[in-house]
């Protein structure tokens, strides 16, 4: 990228430095910059669209949007004539940011972690006797102490337009607590929106070496019994809090800590059976739940509906097995769960569920811009993909406020594209993340997963100059 060189008098140029030098202190090492998309069609997801308007960001927020802004002299201008602006997407579950976790080349899916360097051996495990020894229970672990802006996977998904994911650890029963999270940022810190969102529970049966829990009966007790286990403990400290003196003290349990921290709790619900176990389950539990799965969704419509939870839909549609043996011939369930599962979100749309969209076994922005368009050709309307992808995952994890639809005031995630998001021609000509600038399309393709590739091409404060097709000010835009 050039450099900015004044044709300013020097007093300007200082002034202006200071104030670059101050404000890098605030937000890293980036001074605050305004950057004005005018005249673009902007869906707002929160109300109407608006075909000709301007989306003015600064200091990593939306400063204004509108019909008739009055463009500030400091911005550098985006001409949106041909484009379109949307909140930035948004991946409702996934391992994003936390690169030990990002799977191998060709390998999909959560769970399918490979280290980065050879480990040796573990030592077996010793024998667990019951709920006391706390089985795969990570319930402490924080996504938020795991992010990093190094996984190689953000590159790829920012360039068809996420920002954003809910991302959890992913690890024994209890996963760990979820942060929402900006897929960009100097460090992991600065990557957090929220945290905790939630505490995911995955029913894993695996790995137990025949001690307890041993069976998804024996799952579904050990979680029960943690629960129970986490109302007798708050009890016992709310006792103690009122009763200091002559009371004795309840002993520091750091697993329910973190089952008391999360807001809500996310529940595996993919196949039929599994939904109606996991609705009642919620209901035993007493804490909001959120359901995640529901590929067999397209068969309990009514009962979501009555349950009145919110549903995280998995966008990896079930499929045959690329390298499966053709002699292999498919259950006639298996065929109906393939022909109906990318249904399942224009049905529930239709219904009134409210549901978001994550993205577990693709991984590749590839593969989830096509599951995306899937769903749409299912049935599923365009507004309410968008809506799944933005404002219903913001949502359902409790930071509408800040991200999920171009409203004044929330943080600057946005798509800009050339067409309609998710068609095969559509183009994304910029990404903002945290008001950070982003040219995916100046940017050579990345590997599949996510990796490679150029840098990021942002955009410096500027004297309102307007970008050209490179990125870059056109004309003279006040520099040599």
């Amino acid at each position: 990228m050039k450099r900015l060189l004044g044709r300013r008098p020097c007093g300007a140029l200082c002034a202006g430095l200071l104030f670059a030098i101050a404000a890098s202190s605030i937000r890293g090492a980036d001074a605050p910059w305004a950057v004005a998309i005018r005249d673009a069609k902007v869906v707002t997801v929160s109300g109407a669209e608006l075909p000709h308007a301007t989306v003015l960001v600064r200091d990593g927020l939306i400063e204004d949007v509108g019909s008739n802004l009055t463009i500030p002299a400091d911005a550098w201008v985006i001409d949106g004539g041909a484009l379109t602006v949307y909140p930035g997407f948004i991946n409702a579950l996934s391992t994003w940011g936390i690169a030990e976790l990002a799977p191998a080349a060709g390998a999909g899916g959560r769970g399918t972690a490979t280290p980065a360097t050879a480990q040796p051996a573990a030592t077996p495990a010793p024998r667990v006797h019951g709920p006391e020894d706390r089985p795969q229970t990570h319930s402490y672990e924080r996504a938020a102490d795991l992010v990093k802006p190094t996984d190689r996977r953000l590159e790829g998904v920012r360039a068809i337009g996420f920002t954003s994911s809910a991302t959890f650890p992913n690890g024994g029963i209890f996963a760990g607590l979820g942060a929402l999270i900006n897929l960009d940022g100097q460090r992991g810190p600065d990557m957090v929106v929220a945290q905790p969102v939630g505490e995911q529970i995955t029913l894993r049966t695996g790995g137990f070496r025949s001690g307890f829990p041993g069976s998804l009966m024996g799952v579904i007790s050990y979680v029960r019994q943690l629960y129970l286990d986490l109302d007798q403990y708050q009890q016992a400290k709310a006792i103690y809090a009122a009763h200091v003196s002559g009371t004795p003290m309840p002993d520091y349990d750091h697993y329910l800590e973190g089952l008391a921290e999360a807001p809500r709790i996310l529940l595996p619900a993919d196949e039929s059976q599994q939904i109606d176990r996991m609705v009642a389950f919620a209901k035993e539990l007493k804490q909001p739940t959120v359901l995640y799965g529901l590929h067999e969704g397209f068969q309990r419509i009514d009962e979501l509906k009555q349950a009145n939870m919110p549903l995280l839909i998995n966008l990896h549609w079930p499929e045959r097995p690329r390298e499966s043996n053709p002699a292999d011939v498919p259950s006639l369930r298996e065929l109906e769960v393939r022909a109906n599962a990318p249904g399942v979100p224009a049905l529930l749309a239709k219904a009134g569920v409210r549901f978001a969209f994550y993205s577990e076994g693709s991984e590749t922005a590839n593969d989830i811009k096509r599951q995306v368009k899937k769903a749409m050709d299912a049935g599923l309307s365009r507004a309410d993909a968008i809506r799944a992808l933005t404002l219903s995952a913001a949502e359902i994890y409790g930071v509408s406020d800040r991200l999920g639809s171009v409203d004044k005031g929330k943080i600057a995630n946005l798509v800009v594209t050339k067409g309609d998001a998710f068609e095969d021609k559509t183009i994304v000509e910029y990404v903002f993340v945290d008001g950070k600038l982003f040219r995916p399309s100046k940017v050579p393709p990345a590997s599949p997963a996510g990796g490679g590739g150029a840098g990021p091409r942002t955009a410096p404060a500027g004297a309102n100059a307007d970008l050209d097709e490179s990125g870059e000010p056109g004309g003279d835009g006040g520099r040599n």
